[in-house]
């Protein structure tokens, strides 16, 4: 076997293994959810005092305007589908497309966005079983269901029996987003992505509002919770894949030093460069 073939069958092994570890991670996430889905499934009449209870806190500081914002737009179906399509087609394709484009070709961005939707996540779980909350759409309030009686789509990617309906607070759709956003306004990539990343996280903000799938308080609870785990990911991440640093490999007395490079992750395969005639991002 030639050197060539050598170095491409340990390329596929190495890709491989990696998809392996992603997986896993997918699959226990997977688990952790349906446990929290079990711990709450039984809450029903805790969930819709908590969620009550916060309508009412809306109301006494005087941001109670969900009910108000969602009246705009049910005479309008346009409005209607726009932001059931949001709500439904922006979330998890749009982190599906992110986390492998940001893989395929920016790998501490991809490191760094995945480990902030775990941390964010694992803290989201840890209220929806300590604090479940009911949506608006499920309180005894005139909220309309935009996106259960108006669409279909939202059973294909998301089946009733596999969705915790009591976890309102705080909204991961609106969290999450907003890491998208920064994750692809971070890329420097064409004004195209950069606009998608900006306009993501407003757009989700309204549509969960608009939908009567959250409140106004689940969207700031959501980008603080998103904002928490950025922060933990910042800190978790390798500090090696963090930014570029020159070093030099220590050898022996009166042997000189072999420099190399330790290069972001997202950069490891391309040749090195001295810092003074390369750019980095």
């Amino acid at each position: 076997m030639s050197k060539v073939e050598a170095t491409m069958r340990a390329s596929v092994g190495d890709r491989l293994f990696e998809f392996a570890v992603q997986f896993g991670f997918i699959v226990g996430a997977a688990l952790l959810y349906f446990g929290v889905r079990g711990l709450t499934e039984g809450s029903e009449a805790i969930a819709v005092a908590n969620g009550l209870d916060l309508l009412a806190f809306e109301r006494a500081i005087g941001v109670a305007v969900e009910a108000e914002l969602q009246h705009l737009i049910l005479d309008h179906r346009w409005a209607v589908t726009a932001a059931n399509w949001v709500y439904i087609w922006g979330h998890w394709p749009a982190i599906a497309a992110t986390l492998v484009w940001l893989h395929r070709t920016r790998r501490f961005d991809y490191l760094l966005l995945r480990n902030a939707l775990f941390v964010s996540g694992a803290i989201g779980l840890v209220i929806f079983v300590m604090h479940p909350v009911a949506p608006p759409r499920l309180l005894p309030s005139g909220f309309t269901d935009t996106v259960t009686e108006l669409s279909a789509s939202y059973r294909v990617l998301q089946p009733p029996s596999l969705v915790n309906k009591y976890a309102a607070l705080p909204s991961l759709h609106v969290g999450w987003n907003l890491l998208i956003g920064l994750a692809l306004v971070r890329t420097r990539a064409n004004w195209l992505v950069r606009t998608v990343g900006m306009l993501s996280p407003l757009a989700m903000a309204a549509a969960v509002v608009l939908t009567g799938n959250h409140y106004l308080i689940d969207a700031l609870a959501g980008a603080v919770v998103a904002l928490t785990g950025l922060a933990v990911s910042y800190a978790v991440t390798p500090k090696l894949a963090m930014r570029p640093v020159v070093r030099h490999r220590l050898t022996p007395a009166g042997v000189a030093p072999a420099p190399f490079t330790a290069v972001r992750a997202d950069l490891a395969d391309r040749p090195y460069q001295p810092r003074s005639t390369h750019s980095w991002r």
